[in-house]
């Protein structure tokens, strides 16, 4: 697809507009049914917008739609007109369904507000983002500001962030500074699970001299494909000149599969030599085909 290139027929898409609706609500649940009226943040651009609110009793929608503007503008110049339009049509139903939607406090308990706010928040920027569009552009702000100022996105994001968090313990004490984080985190961690699925998908390396049977074992027993690379074991300390060749074993399970190879490895060669890695994103092959990833 041509980035320069507005696909509305994308941005329309039935699916794409179901997704952004289901986050957007979940957003507006989480920010007019526990955050605003227990006086809660997040971080982020959305953190902001609430701090704002709480400072000046502007309605929310406004600094959040404001602050999120220069995003899609960067997203414009750098990713695509299709995506900028994703992003723009989800602010824009964001701010409408914030003037729209009356949702009562839903609770005032200090846990459950931390708890269920960073869930709601979580589930709406997963699925907007699912859906094409963004509803906190700070990641990508950070991007294109590290540029200027030679941090990297990561220590722009944190500083931004503890900055919100420093203002709010200040203001509002610290009890709700922490409890803030608490929210954070919680939204950082299930945005991800929407993203990314509960089926993230990890690479598992393997290296034992009881190869056949491992490969055998992922094969036929776990049904996985496997990739085999041709190496050396040994080259320890003390033993450096010490080496017999070896097949180095590559398989990619989901993160609910994971432990349960671990363990029939384990079982099978106590000695075996096993690393974990996450993966972003897999494309063709079995693993694509098999899946849906």
């Amino acid at each position: 697809m041509d980035s320069n290139k507005l696909e509305l027929k994308t941005v329309f898409a039935p699916r794409s507009l179901l997704l952004k609706i289901i986050g957007i609500v979940c957003a507006v649940v989480a920010i007019k049914g526990f955050m605003i009226p227990n006086h809660f943040l997040d971080g982020g651009l959305l953190g902001i917008s609430i701090l704002i609110h709480e400072f000046y009793h502007i309605d929310v929608w406004i600094p959040l739609l404001l602050l999120n503007l220069p995003f899609v503008y960067i997203g414009y110049k750098k990713i695509g007109k299709t995506f900028a339009a994703h992003a723009l049509l989800a602010l824009i139903l964001l701010g409408i369904a914030l003037n729209v939607l009356e949702i009562p406090e839903i609770t005032n308990d200090s846990f459950l507000v931390a708890a269920f706010g960073g869930v709601f928040v979580g589930l709406g920027i997963g699925f907007v983002i699912r859906g094409g569009g963004v509803i906190d552009g700070l990641e990508v702000i950070a991007e294109y500001t590290n540029k200027q100022f030679g941090l990297s996105t990561a220590e722009i994001i944190m500083a931004i962030n503890t900055t919100i968090f420093l203002i709010i313990a200040f203001y509002l004490g610290l009890e709700k500074a922490m409890y803030s984080i608490l929210t954070f985190f919680t939204a950082l961690k299930v945005s991800d699970y929407v993203v990314d699925g509960f089926e993230k998908l990890i690479s598992l390396t393997i290296i034992s001299p009881n190869d056949q049977l491992i490969k055998d074992m992922i094969v036929n027993q776990f049904n996985k494909p496997i990739s085999v690379y041709k190496g050396e074991r040994g080259n320890l300390p003390g033993s450096f000149h010490v080496k017999h060749d070896c097949e180095i074993i590559v398989t990619v399970v989901t993160r609910l599969e994971v432990h349960k190879i671990k363990m029939a490895i384990a079982e099978a060669d106590p000695q075996a030599f096993m690393y974990i890695q996450n993966i972003n994103e897999v494309n063709g092959g079995v693993i694509s085909r098999k899946s849906g990833h």
